[in-house]
């Protein structure tokens, strides 16, 4: 319930993808048919074990990155990747260790079986410019990453805000204004909102 009404869906979910998430036996991404408080409990203790052993296993010294499965299961694609980094802070990760197991260890990862040296991932000269900037603490609170930002009461003047949202996406040395971005992609949902729906079993 929760996820299937997450603040972003309205304006950042297709209807194409928002119908591939509902229950369906032709879709993929909609393998619960009838979720159940039950289903919800036995989800909820399976992760508990799932995330134990990712947190024990990086104590360990192993090295854990950060990914997305999105698509399904109402993970929109970009939430979703934020969404892990939440779960691994669930999981017992500092954020400081969410933060490097998405920058340092994710280009350690890639470049390794190649075997080169990262050009990416930490912030040094002569390395690739990939960063993203936001005027909040994503250390504090992870949910400022999110395009829909966090909601936040201001004690200044009383009043509930939304602050955060990644401002601007560097990559490669390019710089990209998300909040722009986010603009577009919301356009782009707008726009099929008002198309023919299909379903699922049309893609």
């Amino acid at each position: 319930m929760r996820m299937r009404n997450a603040d972003w869906h309205d304006k950042y979910t297709l209807p194409s993808l928002w119908d591939f998430y509902q229950p369906n036996r032709n879709a993929h991404g909609a393998y619960w048919f009838y979720w159940t408080t039950e289903d919800e409990i036995q989800w909820k203790r399976f992760y508990q074990v799932w995330m134990s052993f990712v947190n024990d296993f990086k104590n360990a010294g192993g090295r854990v990155t950060t990914g997305s499965d999105s698509g399904f299961i109402y993970q929109t694609y970009g939430f979703g990747y934020i969404n892990e980094f939440e779960m691994m802070q669930e999981a017992g990760f500092h954020p400081l260790e969410v933060i490097r197991s998405a920058t340092l260890y994710g280009a350690q990862a890639l470049h390794e079986p190649k075997g080169k040296p990262i050009d990416f991932g930490i912030i040094r000269p002569g390395l690739l410019a990939d960063m993203v900037i936001v005027d909040q603490n994503p250390l504090e609170n992870f949910k400022v990453l999110y395009a829909t930002g966090a909601v936040k009461l201001n004690d200044q003047n009383g009043k509930v805000e939304r602050v955060g949202g990644i401002k601007y996406t560097i990559k490669d040395g390019i710089v990209y204004d998300a909040k722009k971005l986010a603009v577009d992609v919301a356009g782009i949902v707008e726009r099929a909102k008002r198309r023919p729906a299909t379903s699922a079993g049309q893609q």
